[in-house]
Order: C-alpha cells, then sequence, then structure tokens
C-alpha cells in the first residue's frame, strides 16, 4: 500500500506530532496559483495535500467551495490539467497529495485510466464523498491496482458501520466532525471523540478529523482525540478573498495552525 501516506504518519507518531492535512480547490484562481500554493502550503507545516477536482454537482461542499468549483470551472480547468500540474509538482516535492473528486468526474475519464495516470503522476489517494462504503467496489480493484489508496469518510451516524469501514480502511479514515456539508463552523457539538474511540478500537489506522476546522484553537481541540485534522474551506476562504496573491495568507494560516498542533 501507499507508502507516502504511512510514512507520514508513522514520522509524525514518532516524533509526538499530529497532522495537518490542507485542502485547495485545483485551479481556483488558476493552475498557476494551485501549484504554488501546494508547496507554500509544505513550507507553512501541512503534512498531507488534498487537490480538489472541481465538479458542477459537488454535494457535500458548502458555498465556500462551490464558488471555488464554479470559479475554477469558468477558468478552464480540467482533470488532464491538474494531472499535468502534479506531474511538475513532483519535480519539487514529495509530499503525500491527494484528489478530493466525485465518482462522475472519475467515470467520465474511465475510472481504470483515471487511477493510472494517477499512479503515472504522482498521486498518493483519493476521496471520493458520494460513494459510500459499501459501493466502494466500484473503485477498490483499481485503486489496489495502480496503489491509490482509497481513503474512507467515517460520519457522526455511522453508527455501527464505523467499526467495518475502520477495519477496511487505507491511508487513513477521514472522520466528518458535523453533520451537513464541509464549511467553517463556530462550535464543533458532535461527539467526535466517541466515534474516533470507536474506530480504534476496530483499527490501528490514523485517523483526521474534518468539516468545519478553521481556528487554531478547533485544531488543538481536534488533535487531542485525533491523530490529525483537516482544514478545508478557511483556507479556500482566503483564496476566494485574496485570489492571485493568495500564496503568503494562506502559508501563514496554515503555519499557526500547524503551530496549534505542537
Amino acid at each position: 500500500m501507499n507508502n507516502r501516506i504511512i510514512n507520514t504518519f508513522t514520522k509524525l507518531e514518532k516524533n509526538g506530532e499530529k497532522a495537518l492535512i490542507g485542502f485547495i480547490t485545483g485551479g481556483d484562481p488558476d493552475i498557476e496559483t494551485t501549484g504554488k500554493l501546494v508547496l507554500a502550503m509544505e513550507e507553512g507545516g501541512v503534512d498531507i495535500i488534498e487537490i480538489g477536482i472541481p465538479f458542477s454537482d459537488p454535494v457535500a461542499e458548502g458555498i465556500v467551495i462551490q464558488e471555488a468549483d464554479i470559479r475554477a470551472l469558468a477558468g478552464g480547468c480540467t482533470v488532464d490539467k491538474l494531472f499535468n500540474m502534479v506531474q511538475e509538482l513532483r519535480k519539487k516535492t514529495n509530499i503525500p497529495l491527494l484528489f478530493m473528486t466525485y465518482a462522475n468526474p472519475i467515470y467520465a475519464y474511465d475510472k481504470e485510466r483515471f487511477m493510472a495516470k494517477c499512479k503515472e503522476v504522482g498521486i498518493d489517494g483519493i476521496i471520493v464523498p458520494d460513494v459510500p462504503f459499501e459501493e466502494k467496489d466500484e473503485f477498490e480493484d483499481e485503486c489496489n491496482r495502480y496503489d491509490i489508496c482509497l481513503i474512507s469518510l467515517i460520519a457522526p451516524t455511522s453508527g455501527e458501520r464505523a467499526k467495518e469501514i475502520a477495519h477496511e480502511g487505507q491511508g487513513f479514515l477521514y472522520c466528518v466532525s458535523s453533520l451537513g456539508v464541509t464549511g467553517t463552523r463556530k462550535e464543533i457539538n458532535t461527539n467526535i471523540a466517541e466515534l474516533i474511540a470507536q474506530v480504534k478500537e476496530a483499527s490501528s489506522i490514523p485517523c483526521a478529523v474534518g468539516f468545519g476546522i478553521s481556528t487554531p484553537e478547533q485544531a488543538r481541540d481536534m488533535a487531542e482525540i485525533s491523530d490529525g485534522v483537516i482544514v478545508g474551506s478557511a483556507i479556500v476562504k482566503l483564496i476566494a478573498e485574496f485570489g492571485k496573491d493568495c500564496v503568503v495568507p494562506v502559508k501563514d494560516f496554515v503555519g499557526k495552525m500547524k503551530d496549534a498542533l505542537k
């Protein structure tokens, strides 16, 4: 199974650290800036980076990422352009890179061809939020064939399914902190600690918490009960605010988030 993701969590655990996973929408504000953001976020302390493939119907996303998808698509972002960008990035960085996407773009590209291309350019894993655990066979064989981690999501409503999902998880588990879609939240009210404890009983796979984490304080609180935190909408908001001048503000922001995890 993919070594970059596993090695990252192993190294962090040995150092007593928690993972900071950052999300950006590919092509927002443009492909060139997305590439710069990946490198700047790594310099700022991000350990793993999710790149969203813009899609016209992103059902798991709140308004912040929906609008980023619209901007990226309007700017001409395509799956092939993102593959080319990742291929160029791999000349400069070894950080684990994931694609966050939906089933439709994978099918439209052809799933075998999509996974082969992920392997070729250096994508380490994919997250497909509109494919439930029970239907992961749709992509699992191709992912395994090309050594691409199929990252599973576990929601507060997963119940007993959580243990089964954890047992078969790859790379790390994306533990959803809040009901609903992505977006920044003032408070995280679900009993995420109970969910993570349940998962840890079933598997030793790392658990990272996402959905709604937007402040260093929230990041610190979630890191105390998990192996890492995922920050998306708060970063995408900065990109929307600063446009092509977003690289430094995003780097500064992720630096503060990473400091909160130490």
